[in-house]
């Protein structure tokens, strides 16, 4: 029954956060079992009642399923020790002064790699200026983001950067951190989201530290604070990112703030918080346009030294809704497809890859559209290309034709039919079966009708 409770474990660790495990689950551990109910030790009693309000659904569904059965959790605490147990000591136990200051130099020493260890910024490396593609719909952010990079503290204190999700908010105050980590070495910097800050709050009020709390996050030359949203609610949260804050802003210290919500449209926010918030720079982030995205596209892929053409970067970047860690997951499927069957990335493959991501907007081509281009394509009249004439400067196009409004049309194999003329059914299926032969061994044929298809798309 262990083995069950162990991969659940695993199965959790895989979608919460590493702070979150660590904090809340990896402290669980196993104590036994009957049919039904799985007992589980717990360090103490505000602990259970955390997990039981938070985290106790999501536990018992990662045990269900591990083998598909339901079990009932029960939670005991830890016997705790008494304190007095470790501090009493024997007059003959007594350690010689010489063997007590080489203990002080050791906790000396544990100080200050911890200290050290505090001081290393959990900033993404990839994360920088440089990687971030500006277009008119983040130009603002970005350009006061650069600001405070150059001057932290002078013009922009706080710097309140908001949007929707996944539109950048979180490469830009990384790319903040790693600029001025780039000139001063030396300097303070940290990055937490609202969670994490909060988790690590609560720990540190379980443990008894919250003076060593404080003073991490208040000796900062930068704070960078991620989805400040999630902290509304929260009032001892609040109050204690209410002093901290209050503290950096008088050592003039800078600090970075980012929300998927403008200050006064976060429900649950303290008012004496917004009004801070409101005392430096307020920027937005705005969905990106087609060309941003598809310079987004390019760049990451050039950073991935994969050839991507115009036209499927055109197609992803129309295809996928403004949210740009959708529009990178996709480009990073493409590239491992690309890469496991050992095929080029065309207009083609990029379509059957992500059919099931991608809704196209196919409902606004219709078959006249379609014959239209393609007599343009061609050079040749629609009226020829609906017609009977079997020569062959008519008969590939009209094939090709019939192949692309099956392929981008809802049209049935019999209406495809009638709009070419009144054509019976067979005769359309073979002009598919025909072309999709054709694309299969003929490249230069390939990327005609990729040809015709990007121009029907833009």
């Amino acid at each position: 029954m262990e083995n069950i409770w162990l991969e659940a474990q695993t199965n959790l660790k895989q979608v919460l956060t590493e702070q979150t495990y660590s904090t809340w689950i990896d402290p669980l551990k196993f104590l036994g079992a009957t049919v039904d109910t799985i007992v589980l030790e717990v360090p103490s009693s505000f602990f259970q009642k955390w997990v039981t309000d938070k985290y106790l659904a999501m536990i018992k569904e990662a045990i269900s399923a591990v083998n598909g059965k339901s079990y009932q959790i029960e939670f005991h605490v830890a016997e705790e020790k008494p304190e007095a147990a470790h501090e009493a000591k024997p007059e003959k136990e007594a350690k010689p002064a010489r063997e007590k200051e080489r203990d002080k130099d050791k906790e000396k020493e544990k100080d200050r790699e911890k200290e050290k260890k505090e001081l290393v910024p959990n900033l993404n490396p990839k994360y920088t200026f440089e990687s971030f593609v500006s277009g008119p719909s983040n130009q603002f952010a970005y350009a006061a983001s650069q600001a405070v990079a150059n001057k932290p503290a002078t013009n922009y204190n706080p710097l309140f950067i908001y949007g929707g999700v996944g539109l950048g908010k979180t490469h830009l105050v990384n790319a903040i951190g790693n600029h001025i980590l780039a000139k001063n070495p030396k300097a303070k910097i940290c990055y937490y989201s609202s969670e994490k800050f909060m988790n690590e709050m609560i720990n540190s009020l379980r443990y008894k530290k919250m003076d060593e709390f404080r003073n991490k996050f208040r000796k900062m030359d930068l704070l960078l604070i991620d989805d400040i949203q999630f902290m509304a609610g929260k009032e001892a949260t609040q109050e204690e990112f209410f002093h901290t804050f209050n503290a950096l802003y008088e050592s003039h210290k800078q600090i970075v703030v980012t929300s998927d919500k403008f200050p006064k449209d976060i429900p649950g926010l303290e008012e004496r918080l917004r009004s801070r918030f409101e005392w430096g720079l307020i920027a937005d982030i705005q969905p990106p346009g087609v060309e941003t995205k598809v310079a987004i596209l390019k760049k990451k892929s050039d950073m991935h030294a994969v050839n991507l053409p115009d036209d499927v970067a055109l197609f992803l970047a129309e295809g996928a809704n403004s949210n740009i860690r959708e529009l990178e997951g996709m480009l990073i499927r493409l590239e491992a497809f690309a890469s496991l069957t050992g095929q080029e990335i065309t207009l083609s493959m990029a379509r059957e890859v992500m059919k099931d991501i991608i809704v196209e907007k196919t409902r606004d081509i219709t078959v006249e559209m379609i014959q239209k281009t393609v007599a343009e394509h061609f050079r040749i009249k629609v009226s020829e290309l609906k017609s009977d004439k079997r020569i062959k400067t008519l008969v590939v196009p009209r094939q090709i034709a019939i192949y692309i409004c099956r392929e981008l049309t809802k049209a049935s194999y019999p209406e495809i039919g009638e709009k070419f003329g009144g054509k019976d059914h067979s005769t359309i299926i073979h002009s598919v079966k025909k072309i999709e032969k054709q694309i299969a061994g003929d490249d230069e044929f390939k990327a005609t009708v990729e040809d015709i298809r990007k121009k029907l798309f833009t």
